[in-house]
């Protein structure tokens, strides 16, 4: 399989006609559409790290959730953090293709994922695009309980949450920043709302609109669905190698 037929494979399991209008995300660097692909280096982000470690497992193919390149482009130059990573890649004839917010919708994605591991369960896609999830705990939890799950599940150094007082049983959820889908949470009955990115202004005002609002942290909501990636390798017959790819530090 080359890389062409790779990428075809990827996206005919996960579609782009699932992706949010402005999402540039898809094959964003290709040296050598026709090279055989026997190793894939799976990332959540293309950073120089992750660059310098495909080189260093001999990867044809870097496969991320998001992508390396978010904004036009209007030149590649060295001494350039973007540029430098595309001449890198070129260099060492490594492509690279990211599965942004069709993988937060697609079944088995993002969302999916997130959900499954807080125990979320009969689940339904909802807001834009069914880009998250919507469904139910097993029984009613108060908030600080629900924390403490979503903490141990994601292996997040914390949570940051709200408290309207009342126990917890619809609950919506979405990867990374679900600041825009809060209000399609609440008009969809939830009681609450697990993401990545919350931001402080609406944790602050959450009680008074009545939903408990959980920040999780953008990569420990994300990164589980690296085991997606996986799978669809295995199963397209390439070798997989997984890495860690947060660099945010949080002090103790």
């Amino acid at each position: 399989m080359n890389v062409t037929e790779f990428y075809e494979y990827l996206e005919g399991e996960i579609p782009a006609e699932l992706s949010l209008d402005g999402d540039r995300d898809g094959l964003s660097v290709c040296p050598y559409p026709d090279a055989e692909v026997s190793r894939v280096l799976i990332a959540l982000d293309v950073t120089a790290d992750v660059i310098d470690e495909a080189i260093a497992e001999e990867c044809q193919v870097i496969l991320s959730h998001h992508p390396m390149i978010f904004g036009s482009i209007g030149s590649v130059c060295a001494g350039d953090r973007v540029g430098d990573k595309i001449i890198k890649l070129i260099r060492s004839g490594i492509s690279v293709m990211s599965f942004h917010t069709r993988l937060d919708a697609a079944p088995g994605g993002v969302s999916d994922i997130l959900a499954g591991l807080i125990g979320v369960k009969n689940t339904v896609p909802f807001a834009e695009k069914g880009i998250c999830r919507i469904g139910e705990l097993d029984y009613p939890v108060p908030a600080v309980r629900f924390a403490d799950v979503i903490k141990e599940a994601l292996g997040a150094p914390f949570v940051a949450f709200s408290d309207t007082g009342r126990p917890i049983r619809r609950v919506a959820v979405g990867g990374g920043s679900v600041k825009s889908f809060i209000g399609d949470a609440l008009r969809a009955g939830a009681d609450a709302m697990v993401g990545g990115e919350i931001g402080y202004h609406n944790l602050t005002d959450s009680q008074d609109d009545g939903i408990c609002l959980f920040e999780a942290g953008h990569f420990f909501t994300e990164n589980p669905v690296l085991s997606r990636l996986f799978e669809l390798c295995v199963n397209a017959g390439v070798e997989p190698v997984m890495t860690f790819s947060d660099r945010i530090m949080v002090s103790k």
